[in-house]
């Protein structure tokens, strides 16, 4: 019974992981495009609703489901943050849970008109998430320092 559980949350979160790391691929990018748009025209107020609804009606639920889930494997699966690569990929998770709050802060400054940084800074953060997901994988799976 313990070990379907175990596996039907692996499910979700696996599921959920990869729907929130589509958004956190996918909102730099868009900041790429509107951080070069005018200020109010209409091309940055559909950029306006894209990103909204991306983070609103995605990344936010997944994000939240990733946790919880995750925090139950953890408990589930009974590991030990003695554990050194359990330790490594909290951190990168940690970083990517704070990498959302600056896309979230992104959201709010587009939304009033700000332009929080330009094109060249949002291509070179589009590849954050890219790097923690390539850690976090890798100690998941290859579970060094075990």
């Amino acid at each position: 019974m313990v070990a379907d559980v175990y596996l039907w949350t692996k499910l979700v979160h696996i599921l959920a992981v990869i729907s929130w790391m589509a958004g956190l691929f996918y909102l730099p990018r868009l900041f790429v495009y509107h951080a070069d748009q005018a200020p109010g025209g209409a091309t940055s107020e559909t950029f306006k609703v894209m990103e909204r609804r991306l983070l609103r009606a995605i990344m936010r639920p997944a994000a939240l489901v990733s946790l919880a889930s995750g925090g139950l494997l953890w408990w589930l699966g009974g590991f030990s943050v003695a554990e050194i690569w359990l330790v490594a990929k909290l951190a990168a998770v940690a970083g990517m849970v704070a990498f959302h709050g600056l896309l979230e802060y992104c959201v709010g400054q587009f939304a009033r008109d700000g332009r929080p940084y330009s094109a060249r800074r949002f291509r070179v953060l589009n590849e954050v998430p890219t790097v923690l997901l390539i850690v976090i994988v890798a100690m998941v799976v290859l579970k060094p320092w075990q």
